[in-house]
């Protein structure tokens, strides 16, 4: 009997391969006197390119981050759930020290180590780089309260990840939040009318809201807001030191184009307890600290976004005919290809110098 549907022509997936192999990468680590850093590269790689990882990207898109406002008997609780898969991912990117392992490496070439890695991991999925990128970052912001430093940055540096709600001190390792922007202001953030009232202790309690707070399961935030001498940085915990959660109320998730194993929030801060970081009245210099080290994962992000797009396109053309030949030899799709080739390459060097 004849088969009927015969399945033919079909691109296999994409997987089980080394995501490290790519010329832009490896190239500027030996550029840079890093060569032996490549083996580790490549074995993340391997990890990256897994069956496994690829499918952990793909849940934790497939199945975006929900907000519970509230347990069933009505108490408040402000918890983001999250698929098994994205826990996958942050777990298996702190443990690689992707969210802040260069801040405690001798290695002269340990920030760009990690970019490279951040490029190759990152092709499993964009969104749990973000509140990686935000935990790497908030080290040079948060060494301008060297008491608050010396305290959480081991945590944040260290290589073991938890998403439990509890106290920050009392976890093996923590992730790093920031929110800055208001409905009025936008990315004018020196609009913002949150309010930072001094106490005797020295803490600050923050009311106000933030119109774009990703990743709201963090440990703790860099947040700015309004003290008596002008607009100020202030780290905020999520839980309080006894167990409590502090008074940050999560209003809602955004509905988002893509990205969407990322949470992104609006909240409220209702005498939510603080304590400042850096100067009374010159919160943006210190928090421009951090802004400028996600910038560089933006970037690296982005590059690395058009390097799936790419090696999609040339996996897909590879495998796929049309026309008497395979796609990848038809003179018009070599060349659509071509260019693109070159845009990603362009960007992973550029992306890897600004790291260096």
């Amino acid at each position: 009997m004849t088969p009927t549907h015969e399945v033919t022509n079909q691109v296999p997936p994409l997987i089980d391969y080394d995501a490290a192999e790519y010329a832009p990468i490896l190239e500027a680590l030996h550029r840079e006197g890093a060569s032996d850093a490549a083996e580790e590269v490549h074995r993340v790689g391997v990890r990256a390119g897994s069956a496994q990882a690829q499918e952990w990207g793909d849940l934790a898109e497939e199945h975006p981050p929900v907000l519970r406002t509230h347990d069933r008997y009505g108490n408040r609780i402000d918890e983001v759930r999250y698929d098994p898969a994205y826990h996958q991912l942050m777990s298996t990117a702190v443990e690689l020290g992707l969210h802040g392992a260069p801040w405690v490496d001798p290695n002269p070439h340990a920030h760009l180590v990690r970019a490279a890695k951040m490029a190759v991991w990152g092709q499993t999925d964009a969104g749990h780089g973000c509140p990686i990128s935000m935990t790497y970052a908030v080290i040079p912001a948060l060494r301008h309260n060297a008491d608050l430093a010396a305290q959480y940055e081991p945590l944040l540096t260290t290589r073991h990840y938890d998403s439990a709600l509890k106290a920050p001190l009392t976890k093996p390792g923590l992730i790093a939040g920031m929110s800055m922007t208001e409905k009025q202001g936008g990315s004018d953030v020196r609009a913002g009318t949150t309010r930072a009232v001094p106490q005797s202790d020295g803490s600050y309690l923050l009311t106000g809201h933030k119109w774009f707070t990703s990743a709201p399961m963090s440990d703790v935030f860099l947040v700015l807001a309004q003290a008596p001498g002008g607009l100020s940085c202030f780290f905020l915990p999520r839980v309080l030191p006894d167990g409590s959660l502090n008074n940050m109320y999560l209003q809602r998730l955004k509905d988002k184009l893509g990205n969407h194993s990322n949470a992104s929030s609006e909240v409220e801060y209702r005498d939510a307890l603080a304590w400042m970081v850096g100067e009374e009245g010159r919160g943006v210099r210190t928090i421009i600290e951090m802004v400028n080290m996600t910038r560089l994962d933006c970037t690296i992000g982005t590059a690395t976004g058009m390097r799936v797009g790419t090696l999609q396109a040339v996996h897909h053309a590879n495998h796929r005919s049309a026309f008497g030949a395979n796609l990848i030899d038809q003179p018009l799709m070599r060349n659509v290809l071509a260019d693109l080739a070159v845009e990603s390459e362009a960007s992973t060097t550029v992306a890897m110098w600004l790291a260096a």
